[in-house]
């Protein structure tokens, strides 16, 4: 609270779900098409007479991400047409639903929400000349969930926060990939001070594309708007942007109340009666884990760092590499599971990074067997690095890759005994100068049995044999 002026926000998110098909008609519900309005027939651009069915897997998706969040799931539910005027909804109204939605109360993130339902995304605006805009109809259609929640965040840190926790709750349950750069999770934060608990003006940011830029609006328009309430001025009720250039909030348009939508029931689809319904019974029992509980588990019983557990939440398909990893990992080795965890968080994330894909290309089974290896010291850390790369280009076994190009990390004492006394017979200022006590000059004997050894010696052997051998 900055000079007795307390924020209230209340966020509205869109995501798009990943189905077949999209949401009222059988059109291939791919969004990303590059070719302007190939996915697109009678029903999604609205020709007259056109009648509109309802994607069951839409429906079975929004229950899903209902039950997850512990929120009363509707018995009955009806969409309704909301009407407003642009050239991306070209029947001059959007199918969506108003007074019965599909999922009302539950809470995520310490967040209590309002409701989530269905209704139906818009076409696509390009605006390229100064005086003519197109519209590509391909996302026109495609089903889309909206979750509202109550206003009772704080700051950007928690809106964006909350946001996350959503995002890889639709990711771990696979309705959909939330990404928001491409505009498949949309945000629009509705925002106003309050004095005495007398709730002020409100109004609304709206397309934040990144959790950064959210937190970052949200809290400008925090300090914005209690500047102007300081100095004895009003705040106008009206629909923002975000210049992410100028770093300030701007104003598009007057702030639209629900009203001015004229909701009534869609005459062209039937009410859904959710209990007769056998796809739409789902329990608790049926979800997968969800990622506040892998996070819970990652950390207490993995001993997983939080940074780590970060990482894998953000790629499901690393998390699954990594759980498919330590399932194959011997019982009797120590520190594999910590072990696996620090390279796939590390090397391998890197290696996704440079082949610009979120799939492995190595199978749990090697991965396994190379961590095997490295804890069991039959590779060092520089010669893990090299076969992981050799796995990149070959389907052969990380041992056999190792054997085939001299990565084996030598580990026999009597062999390396006599490698300790080579070195010691060519430095002898350098023993010498270890004898009086320079720790430093260890590590140079050390680095030294690594370099004749091209990287196969063992270092923690070296380093017990020099002791003992000086």
């Amino acid at each position: 609270m900055e000079n007795g002026y307390s924020p209230t926000i209340g966020l509205e998110v869109h995501a798009e779900l990943k189905t077949l098909s999209k949401m009222f008609c059988a059109c291939r519900n791919n969004p990303d098409e590059k070719e302007p309005n190939l996915n697109i027939c009678h029903i999604c651009t609205g020709q007259p007479g056109a009648l509109p069915t309802i994607n069951r897997e839409a429906v079975r998706s929004v229950l899903l991400i209902g039950t997850a969040l512990q929120s009363r799931l509707a018995d009955f539910t009806e969409f309704d047409r909301k009407h407003y005027f642009y050239p991306d909804i070209p029947k001059g109204y959007q199918i969506s639903q108003y007074a019965y939605p599909l999922v009302s109360g539950g809470s995520l993130s310490n967040v209590e929400i309002t409701r989530i339902h269905l209704e139906e995304d818009t076409a696509k605006s390009l605006h390229g000349d100064k005086d003519k805009s197109q519209i590509d109809f391909n996302r026109s259609g495609v089903p889309l969930m909206e979750l509202v929640t109550e206003p009772v965040i704080k700051s950007g840190k928690q809106a964006a926060q909350f946001a996350r926790e959503l995002q890889l709750l639709i990711r771990f349950l696979g309705i959909g990939s939330a990404n928001m750069e491409k505009g498949e999770m949309r945000v629009e934060a509705n925002l106003s001070l309050s004095l005495d608990k007398t709730l002020g003006t409100k109004v609304e940011i709206k397309n934040l594309n990144s959790f950064r830029s959210m937190e970052k609006a949200i809290d400008f328009e925090i300090n914005r708007q209690t500047k102007i309430l300081s100095e004895g001025g009003e705040i106008k009720q009206e629909t923002l942007g975000w210049d992410e250039v100028k770093q300030v909030t701007v104003s598009r348009r007057d702030k639209e109340e629900s009203h001015d939508y004229r909701y009534f029931p869609e005459p062209d689809l039937p009410p859904l009666k959710i209990s007769e319904i056998p796809e739409f019974k789902i329990n608790r029992e049926s979800l997968p884990e969800l990622p506040w509980e892998v996070r819970k588990r990652y950390i207490d019983d993995l001993g997983i760092s939080e940074i780590q557990v970060d990482v894998f939440l953000d790629q499901p398909e690393l998390t699954k590499f990594f759980e498919d990893t330590i399932k194959l990992l011997p019982k009797d080795i120590k520190d594999g599971v910590q072990k696996s965890a620090n390279y796939i968080t590390s090397d391998v994330v890197g290696i996704l990074k440079e082949l610009n894909s979120e799939k492995v290309p190595f199978t749990p089974q090697n991965f396994a067997e190379l961590i095997t290896m490295i804890t069991k010291a039959e590779l060092s850390s520089r010669g893990a690095k090299d076969v992981l790369l050799l796995m990149l280009k070959s389907d052969e076994s990380p041992r056999t890759l190792a054997e085939n190009n001299n990565l084996i990390q030598a580990s026999n004492k009597e062999e390396m005994s006599f490698l300790v006394k080579e070195i010691i017979s060519e430095n002898p200022e350098v023993v010498e100068d270890y004898r009086k006590g320079k720790e430093s000059a260890l590590q140079f004997l050390i680095g030294q049995g690594m370099k004749k050894s091209k990287g196969s010696a063992n270092p923690q052997v070296l380093k017990k044999l020099f002791e003992n051998t000086i």
